[in-house]
């Protein structure tokens, strides 16, 4: 199978890199670049046809030989049908070495205007789907004392941003879930890291455009989305290097490491952008 740790860091050649949200988006773009640099990569989604239409892409670029791209059909928020997947992508590659969950969805809008439900399935896909698929693959890392995760969050975990008040609380929770694991995981050689992706252009990304209320646009009016690619670019080399904490823009960077001390000042610049476009009393 390849040694997949050396000296300290990890190495994708010869690892199971398992990416659940791998069908599209970021997590095609991770799955593709561990296949090119090695890995024998399986990608869990929930839509069947798109997921065989990414597997096909994956392995397309693949370089570790015939059947090393596998795809299993799972949504992450049946913890039955995860275990299932993990089950079968093991036994069809072998222990999974390195877990990216970047399977999730935001639904911005506001607070008195989102349904219950709004609030429910997001923390259904994106924080329960995370800790599903956690539940899954830990075990066997801590019993083989080696394993490397990625949850992915958002930059939206690092500040609150008006219109996202049913999206970035879950994105809080996943980045409180990485923090609470790493020192809980770290005795048994597994690493645990939380990736920021800013706005990214995806497909998930263009549905979220159509429910943006006009304070949120205005927030982000000014900001470039990265590329599916880029964002993937810089979760990969994160695992390659070990680090705890991936970003991939310099915004996202500083809000992460400095967020406490900014805090005040970024605040009043955000509700300055509100205030333009007419949120709030009287609007």
């Amino acid at each position: 199978m390849g040694v997949w740790h050396h000296l300290g860091v990890t190495r994708l050649a010869g690892a199971h890199v398992l990416v659940t949200g791998g069908s599209s988006g970021i997590g095609l773009a991770v799955a593709e670049q561990c296949a090119a640099a090695g890995s024998r990569v399986s990608i869990v989604a929930r839509n069947p046809g798109r997921l065989a239409a990414a597997c096909d892409r994956v392995t397309r670029v693949a370089t570790a030989g015939p059947g090393s791209v596998v795809a299993e059909s799972a949504d992450v928020t049946d913890p039955a049908a995860v275990q299932r997947a993990v089950v079968a992508a093991e036994t069809a590659l072998g222990p999974v070495d390195v877990c990216v969950t970047s399977a999730g969805y935001a639904l911005p809008g506001g607070f008195t205007e989102l349904d219950d439900a709004a609030f429910r399935d997001q923390m259904e896909v994106d924080y329960f789907g995370t800790v599903h698929v956690l539940r899954a693959v830990v075990p066997g890392m801590v019993e083989r004392r080696r394993g490397h995760l990625v949850l992915v969050s958002s930059t939206v975990a690092t500040l609150g941003v008006v219109g996202y008040s049913a999206y970035a609380p879950v994105k809080f929770a996943v980045r409180g879930l990485a923090e609470t694991l790493r020192p809980e995981l770290a005795p048994y050689g597994i690493v645990v890291a939380c990736s920021y992706p800013p706005d990214t252009d995806t497909p998930g990304y263009a549905e979220e455009n159509r429910h943006k209320p006009d304070a949120t646009r205005a927030v982000s009016a000014n900001i470039e989305p990265r590329t599916a690619g880029a964002v993937g670019r810089t979760i990969v080399r994160g695992i390659e290097r070990d680090r705890l904490v991936i970003t991939s823009d310099p915004t996202t960077t500083v809000l992460v490491r400095a967020g406490a001390l900014l805090r005040p000042f970024v605040d009043r610049h955000l509700d300055r952008l509100a205030r333009k476009a007419g949120h709030g009393p009287g609007a």
